[in-house]
């Protein structure tokens, strides 16, 4: 019994120092060291009396704001899972991989759609006393549709990661990313990731960051993400050859709204980089576009769940919670500030271009108003979609949704699957033109089916939107490429050699030509080994025509389409063969034609099911079977007139494949 006892106070005494441990309260986070083998207790942890970090203890000079920027699939995501768990952000093993990346699509397709914060403390031995930093990692997006995010990252940041990978070297999106950073005058620290692979050759890849952005291969840092090597001169590099954000923390406050996202608990979520001045909780602030006040109910940082403060300082990044009912109240690039003060705005961003619109119907027309629910929803955390209700006399009501991207459109109709259990019929994704009429009119088009087919005034002109291009290929695909290019009106703008393995090219094309499987066709005829990025550029004048597909005489404006007028003919044919294989056989003849106007360029006829009237004439007068010829004959008539033909989801899908 004696023995049990012992036993049992032994427990009890161990229960109350994790007790202890787990929540004592802790007043500054310049205690604590980490190392990968540290243990529960060594991380601040927050009690029930409020917050265990006091960010008075952080000026603008020990603030470090930066982010991470590369090429698709070259470790931004595994780089910040190290930082976080180095500075013990995270515990090792915590979580699931690619912590930042907290999005279902983001998970499944291995990409980062939405650019993330994370509030991370160091300390390091700078000017020759060891000093308590406040570093802000912001993850960003490498596809080329999200650019957006990482042009709004890059302003709430004094430096960039530039990471590249050690064996695929430098790629088209590492071009884009290099040039936003340095365009926004940020301090570039390059990192080549990866160096633990069989194919790595950093030498290759530094000669290959001299020639491109003109870097010292003596300030690139050598690391793997995957196995820490490397990792422990990334963050004093980021302290030492990054500057402190530039804001007076004596000014009235100035703070720029980065991103925002509805919460169900508690309402809209802004992420804010503090310029100017400082933040607390209680305090009454206005937005300088809309002119409409709030009150600043919560305010925090991202450590990396939202953990609050009720404060923010100069050269701080974190989130506020004021009570806004909607995402449309919260501008990205607005300047928030405190009412009754008068202040200078930010330049703040250029509004998101939405380069890519399509129609979005419910597969089931009674499902339209829980459609229409989803995409409320969505949209409250995608603000860069656009969205307007439409009608089609083929698919019911529904959306026309206006996009970055081709991927941009194809994670949100994700996301309506995943998140909403939503099913949904996309229209042909189409680009905004611009039509000028004889009588002065301008018309811009996001529906093809806005377009009228046989327009009172003479058309005169049409511009249409193209981006310059960048490809990055293994030299022995060049023709190829070239050819590809020519094939969809391309121009070529610049063609060099990185190194005697890689060859340069920069097009301007059509953004019609690349929307729908331009790069699909790249890594067809590369053999994977092709890089691609855009960027937007102007408004070329051009020969468009408006191309209808018609059932028995009647349009389907859900499929019109505008092409340049060179290739109708071919798109025609592909349209109307496809429809033609997709569409059922009904008891009447159906003819699909594609026409310019009224002008046919292509035509298939799908036959009618037909009944075997004469099976039972054996013989006899050859009038009788006339007769019943001609009765069957005007019956076919009398539906065709009176029959409509159902087009099948799956028609919708395949002229996506059409380019």
């Amino acid at each position: 019994m004696t023995t049990f006892k012992r036993a049992s106070r032994a427990l009890t005494s161990k229960l109350a120092a994790i007790y202890t441990c787990n929540f004592h309260p802790v007043t500054s986070l310049s205690h604590f060291s980490y190392t990968q083998n540290a243990s529960f207790c060594s991380r601040p942890r927050q009690n029930n009396k409020g917050s265990t970090i006091d960010l008075n203890q952080y000026p603008s000079d020990n603030i470090r704001n930066f982010s991470i920027i590369a090429h698709v699939d070259h470790g931004k995501s595994t780089l910040a899972d190290r930082l976080l768990e180095l500075t013990g952000t995270i515990r090792k093993g915590h979580g699931q991989p690619q912590y930042l990346d907290k999005l279902q699509v983001e998970r499944e397709r291995g990409i980062t759609v939405k650019a993330q914060t994370a509030t991370m403390f160091h300390r390091h031995k700078f000017l020759g006393s060891d000093t308590d930093f406040l570093l802000n990692l912001i993850d960003t997006p490498g596809h080329v549709d999200f650019s957006y995010e990482v042009s709004r990252s890059l302003a709430a940041c004094q430096g960039a990661l530039l990471v590249v990978d050690a064996a695929q070297g430098v790629q088209a999106q590492t071009v884009a990313n290099f040039y936003l950073a340095f365009e926004s005058n940020l301090a570039i620290i390059p990192v080549i990731n990866k160096i633990d692979q069989p194919t790595a050759d950093p030498d290759r890849v530094k000669a290959q960051l001299k020639s491109m952005f003109d870097l010292n291969p003596s300030d690139v840092l050598l690391t793997s993400a995957k196995t820490g090597l490397g990792l422990e001169q990334v963050l004093p590099a980021a302290i030492e050859r990054i500057p402190p954000p530039p804001g007076k923390s004596t000014s009235p406050l100035r703070m720029l709204l980065l991103d925002s996202y509805y919460d169900e608990y508690k309402g809209v979520i802004c992420h804010v980089s503090i310029v100017d001045g400082a933040l607390h909780k209680g305090d009454k602030i206005c937005s300088a576009a809309t002119g409409q006040s709030y009150e600043v109910s919560d305010v925090g940082i991202m450590h990396p769940e939202l953990v609050a403060t009720g404060i923010l300082l100069t050269g701080q990044v974190g989130y506020i919670v004021s009570g806004m009912r909607s995402t449309k109240e919260a501008r990205v690039g607005d300047t928030l500030h405190h009412t009754r003060t008068v202040i200078q705005p930010l330049p703040g961003f250029k509004p998101a271009k939405h380069m890519v619109f399509s129609g979005l119907y419910p597969a089931d027309g009674s499902d339209f108003e829980a459609l229409n629910h989803a995409i409320e929803r969505l949209t409250c955390n995608d603000a860069s979609v656009s969205v307007t209700k439409e009608s089609s006399t083929a698919l019911g009501l529904g959306f026309r949704c206006g996009f970055l991207g081709l991927l941009h459109m194809d994670v949100f109709h994700q996301r309506l699957e995943q998140e909403h259990g939503a099913h949904v019929i996309s229209t042909v994704p189409t680009v905004p033109y611009i039509f000028e009429y004889s009588d002065g009119s301008k018309l811009q088009v996001q529906n093809p089916a806005a377009l009228p087919s046989n327009p009172k005034n003479r058309l005169i002109a049409c511009w249409e939107p193209t981006v310059l291009a960048t490809i990055i290929i293994p030299s022995e695909y060049v023709g190829s490429v070239i050819t590809l290019c020519a094939e969809r009106r391309g121009e070529q703008l610049e063609y060099s050699f990185i190194d005697s393995q890689r060859a340069f090219m920069k097009y301007r094309m059509p953004l019609r030509e690349i929307v729908v499987d331009f790069y699909n066709e790249l890594k067809s005829i590369t053999s994977g080994y092709a890089s691609f990025d855009y960027e937007d550029s102007e408004y070329q004048a051009s020969d468009l025509v408006k191309l209808d597909i018609l059932l028995n005489g009647q349009p389907v404006d859900a499929m019109a389409t505008i092409v340049h007028k060179s290739k109708a003919p071919r798109v025609g044919r592909e349209l109307v063969e496809k429809l033609k294989t997709f569409i059922d056989r009904q008891m009447f003849e159906i003819i699909i034609q594609a026409a310019i106007g009224s002008k046919v360029i292509a035509r298939e006829t799908l036959s009618a099911m037909r009944k075997n009237v004469l099976a039972k004439c054996y013989g006899g007068d050859v009038t009788r079977k006339r007769k019943l010829l001609e009765k069957q004959k005007e019956g076919k008539k009398r539906m065709k007139r009176v029959g409509s033909v159902d087009i099948p989801q799956e028609a919708f899908h395949e002229l996506l494949k059409v380019s």
